[in-house]
C-alpha cells in the first residue's frame, strides 16, 4: 500500500496525539509539585523546560481548566463562527472594562499593589506561542500566520521593543519595580495570590503542550488580546489589533471547514474562548476585590501588616524595650502571638506617649540616628507617622486584622480539578528499545512522548563528546576548521575569516562536468532530512522568561528569517519541499507515524537530523552548545557548496531556490553567519561580567564542541580517515 503523501500548502488545523506516554518516575515527580500549591506549579511550569515531569504538570493543569472531551456540542456548533465569537469577545471587553476603570484612580500604592497583581499573567503573557513554529507544525499555514503575530510580540528580534518589555516599563513608571518572571522571589515581590498564580500557571501550561492543544490555543491567542485587559489596566496598547486578530481566527475557523475533525476543533476553539473570558472576569474580580480590600484597611490593620513583617527578624536587641511589661524578644517569640492585642498594647504604651518636643520615643528610634533607622521603608515609615499621630489624637478603635482571603475561593476550585484524576490520554510505560528512525518521530512528537527525553539528552551529549575529536584534528576539514582555540573576540573573528575565504569561497570553481540525474538527486536526499527539519535546534531559545540577553534576541531573529517571518512562501522548510517536488519525491510528513516507512531517504543520515532535535529540547542545559552548533551550520553553505549544488539542480531543470535562499541570507556580511558571531560575542561577554573570566573559558569550550559536533556530521572524508587510522593502530597492537 502506498504511503500518504505530504503535499503543499499544509492546511493542518490540529496536531493531537493520541496518548501521553510518561515513565512511571514522572508521576511521582509531578505529584509532588502539584502538592505544593499554585506558587511551585506557577514556578516549575515557568523555570523548566526540560524535564519529563514539566509536561504532566501541564497536562494536569490544561486538564483541569479545559473542558473534558473533544467531542463537539450540537447545540453549540451553530455559534462557533468568526461573527459570534468576535461579538461574544467584545461583550466581555465591555463588561471587563467597567470593572477595570475605577482601578485609575486608585490611591499610588493601592494601585500598585493591584498592578503587581497582575503581573503573573500580563507579564507571560503570549507565552503560548513560545513554540507554535516547530518541527511537527512547519510548514503549516496556520502555525506560521500565529507565527507571524509571535515575532511581532516579540519585538522582531529586539528585546526591548517587545510587548514583554513594554509591558514592564509600564509598570516601573507605575512605580512597581518586580524582579524577572524566573527569579525565585517573583511571585513574594508581586505579593500574588494563589488565584492569580494559577491563571498564570495555565498560560504557561499551554506553552509546554502547545500543538497537542492548538484549537485551544488559537482560541486563547484570540480572546486574551481581544479583551485587551493588559491594554486597558496598565497600557501601551498590544502590538496585535483586532483585525490582526480577526484575521487568524477566521482564516483558522474556515480551515477546519475542510475536514473531518473540524467540528470538534471548533467545539475546542470555542470552549477556549469561554475559558479565557471566565479566567478574566475572575481576574478583574480578583483585583477589584483586593482594591477594596486593601483601601478598606484600617490604619491600625497596616499597622499590623508592617509589624508582622518585621517582627520575625526582632533579634535580641529587644530585650530591654517592653510593651504591657513584656519584653518584646519574649512577645515576638510567643508561639500563641495575638497581633491584634499587641497592636492594641503598644497604642497605649509609653513608646507613643507624646514628648514635649512633639516627638515620640518610637518615632524618634526610627528616625536617623534611631536604634531601628532604616528599618522600615520610607512607605511604611509614612504610615506609622499617620498611624501614631491617629493614637495620640485619640483614635483607638476596636483593632480588627482582615485576613486576606481575596480569590482564595476560585483558587480553591482550580487547585481541586488539578488535584483529580490523572487525564484519561496519559499513559505510563518506560521508554523502549527503538532504532533512529521511531526516536525521530517520538523526538518531533515529544509533546506526546515524553518519556523519550532521558534518550535525547543522552543522545546529545553522545553527539557533542564526538565532535571533540576535531579540537586536534579539524584543521583538515574540508569545509570546517574545529580544531580548538582560546578564545577572543578577535580570534574568534579570524577563525571565520579564514574558514570562509580558505574553505568555503576561495576554493570555488564552476563545474566542468555535471554529475549524472540520479547522483544530483541522491545527493540532495543525503540532506533532505536536515533540511526538513529546519532550524529544529533553535526553535525553543527565546521562550518565556529566557528573552534577556542580547543574543536571545539575535538567535530568535535568526530562527525567524529561517521560517520567513511567517510567510509560508518564504519558509525554508516550504522551500526543500518545493525542491523535492521538483524532483518527483513526495514523502508523509515528518511528523507522521507513515513517515517511519519511507524508503527514499537513507538510514545513514537520521543520526544528523536526531541530533539536531535532541539538542534543541535541552534549550537551557545546552545553550552554549547551540550557538556553537548554529554557527557551523549557517557558515556551511557558503560559497563552493551552495554554487555548486545551484549549477547541478538547474542543469537538470530542478528548482534551486532553496539553495539560492541560504547563499544569500546566510552571508558573513551582514546575514546569519555574522550574526551568529554576533550573538557568541555577545554571549560570553554578559557571561564575562556575570560570572566571570574562568566561566568564559568552560563555556567557550562548550560552545566550540557544539560547533565540532556539527562539523563531525560534516566531514564525512576526516572522520573516515581518523577511524581508519584508530583501526590501523589498533590492529598493529594486536600484533
Amino acid at each position: 500500500m502506498p504511503l500518504p503523501v505530504f503535499e503543499l500548502p499544509d492546511l493542518s488545523t490540529s496536531f493531537t496525539p493520541m496518548s501521553f506516554e510518561f515513565s512511571p518516575a514522572a508521576e511521582g515527580e509531578a505529584a509532588e509539585v502539584l502538592a505544593a500549591g499554585p506558587a511551585a506549579i506557577y514556578q516549575r511550569l515557568l523555570r523548566d523546560q526540560e524535564s519529563e515531569a514539566v509536561f504532566l504538570v501541564a497536562r494536569r493543569v490544561l486538564g483541569a481548566f479545559l473542558p473534558g472531551g473533544t467531542a463537539p456540542d450540537p447545540a453549540r456548533e451553530s455559534v462557533v463562527d468568526t461573527e459570534t465569537l468576535v461579538a461574544r469577545v467584545a461583550a466581555a471587553r465591555t463588561e471587563i472594562a467597567a470593572v477595570l476603570d475605577p482601578l485609575a484612580s486608585l490611591a499610588p500604592d493601592v494601585r500598585a499593589l493591584v498592578l503587581s497583581q497582575r503581573a503573573p499573567v500580563s507579564l507571560v503573557a503570549g507565552c503560548w506561542l513560545d513554540c507554535v513554529s516547530q518541527p511537527r507544525t512547519q510548514p503549516s499555514v496556520i502555525a506560521n500566520h500565529l507565527f507571524q503575530h509571535h515575532f511581532r510580540v516579540m519585538g522582531e528580534g529586539t528585546i526591548q521593543r517587545s510587548l514583554h518589555h513594554r509591558r514592564r516599563r509600564a509598570l516601573e513608571l507605575a512605580n512597581v519595580h518586580l524582579p524577572e518572571t524566573a527569579a525565585g522571589d517573583f511571585l513574594d515581590r508581586a505579593a500574588a495570590r494563589p488565584l492569580a498564580m494559577l491563571h498564570g500557571a495555565f498560560h504557561l501550561a499551554l506553552s509546554r503542550l502547545p500543538t497537542s492543544f492548538f484549537p485551544e490555543l488559537v482560541g486563547t491567542h484570540y480572546a486574551f488580546h481581544a479583551l485587551g485587559f493588559d491594554d486597558r489596566l496598565t497600557g501601551p496598547a498590544s502590538l496585535l489589533t483586532e483585525p490582526d486578530l480577526r484575521a487568524v481566527l477566521d482564516e483558522y475557523l474556515e480551515l477546519t471547514r475542510r475536514g473531518a475533525d473540524g467540528p470538534a476543533e471548533r467545539h475546542r476553539l470555542a470552549a477556549a474562548v469561554d475559558l479565557v473570558i471566565r479566567l478574566e472576569r475572575e481576574q478583574a474580580g480578583l483585583l477589584a476585590d483586593l482594591a477594596a480590600f486593601r483601601t478598606g484597611l484600617s490604619l491600625d490593620a497596616r499597622v499590623a501588616e508592617i509589624i508582622a513583617r518585621h517582627a520575625p527578624f526582632a533579634g535580641r536587641q529587644h530585650r530591654d524595650v517592653r510593651v504591657a511589661g513584656k519584653p518584646l524578644t519574649d512577645t515576638f517569640d510567643d508561639p500563641n502571638f495575638d497581633l491584634a492585642a499587641f497592636v492594641t498594647e503598644f497604642r497605649a504604651s509609653r513608646q507613643l506617649k507624646p514628648m514635649k518636643d512633639g516627638s515620640c520615643r518610637f518615632l524618634n528610634t526610627i528616625r536617623f540616628g534611631g536604634r531601628m533607622f532604616a528599618i522600615f521603608d520610607a512607605a511604611e515609615a509614612d504610615i506609622l507617622t499617620r498611624w501614631v499621630a491617629a493614637v495620640q489624637a485619640g483614635d483607638r478603635p476596636e483593632v480588627v486584622i482582615p485576613v486576606n482571603r481575596v480569590g482564595d475561593d476560585r483558587a480553591a476550585a482550580w487547585l481541586a480539578a488539578i488535584a483529580g484524576p490523572v487525564p484519561d490520554d496519559v499513559v505510563f510505560a518506560e521508554t523502549p528499545a527503538m532504532d533512529d528512525r521511531e526516536l525521530l518521530y517520538r523526538l518531533v512528537n515529544i509533546e506526546a512522548f515524553p518519556n523519550t527525553l532521558a534518550v535525547a539528552r543522552r543522545r546529545a551529549l553522545s553527539g557533542f563528546a564526538d565532535g571533540e575529536v576535531l579540537f586536534e584534528h579539524g584543521a583538515a576539514g574540508r569545509y570546517t576548521d574545529a580544531s580548538f582555540f582560546e578564545y577572543s573576540a578577535d580570534a574568534l573573528r579570524a577563525r571565520v575569516e579564514s574558514i570562509y575565504w580558505e574553505k568555503l569561497l576561495n576554493p570555488y570553481r564552476p563545474l566542468t562536468e555535471i554529475p549524472d540525474r540520479e547522483a544530483v538527486v541522491f545527493h540532495q536526499l543525503t540532506m533532505a532530512l536536515g533540511n526538513i527539519i529546519e532550524s529544529a535546534w533553535s526553535h525553543r531559545l527565546a521562550n518565556v522568561g529566557r528573552y534577556h540577553r542580547a543574543s536571545d534576541g539575535i538567535m530568535f531573529a535568526i530562527y525567524a528569517d529561517e521560517v520567513g517571518r511567517g510567510e509560508v512562501a518564504k519558509n525554508h522548510v516550504t522551500l526543500i519541499h518545493r525542491v523535492m517536488s521538483s524532483m518527483g519525491i513526495q514523502l508523509p510528513h515528518v511528523r507522521d507515524a507513515a513517515f517511519k516507512e519511507q524508503e527514499t531517504l537513507p538510514d545513514s543520515h537520521y543520526y544528523f537530523a536526531v541530533h539536531q532535535v535532541c539538542m534543541a529540547l535541552f534549550p537551557d542545559t545546552f545553550y552554549p552548545e547551540i550557538l556553537g552548533y548554529n554557527l557551523g551550520i549557517e557558515m556551511y553553505g557558503l560559497g563552493e557548496i551552495r554554487m555548486h549544488e545551484i549549477e547541478k539542480l538547474r542543469a537538470h531543470g530542478f528548482d534551486t531556490i532553496y539553495e539560492e535562499a541560504h547563499l544569500s541570507i546566510d552571508n558573513v556580511s551582514t546575514g546569519h553567519s555574522r550574526q551568529s558571531i554576533d550573538a557568541l560575542i555577545s554571549y560570553l561577554d554578559h557571561v564575562e561580567r556575570t560570572r566571570g573570566v574562568a566561566a568564559v573559558r568552560e563555556d567557550w569550550r562548550r560552545i566550540w564542541r557544539g560547533y565540532a559536533s556539527f562539523a563531525f556530521f560534516t566531514e564525512h572524508q576526516l572522520i573516515g580517515d581518523l577511524n581508519a587510522a584508530e583501526a590501523r593502530e589498533e590492529a598493529e597492537v594486536l600484533i
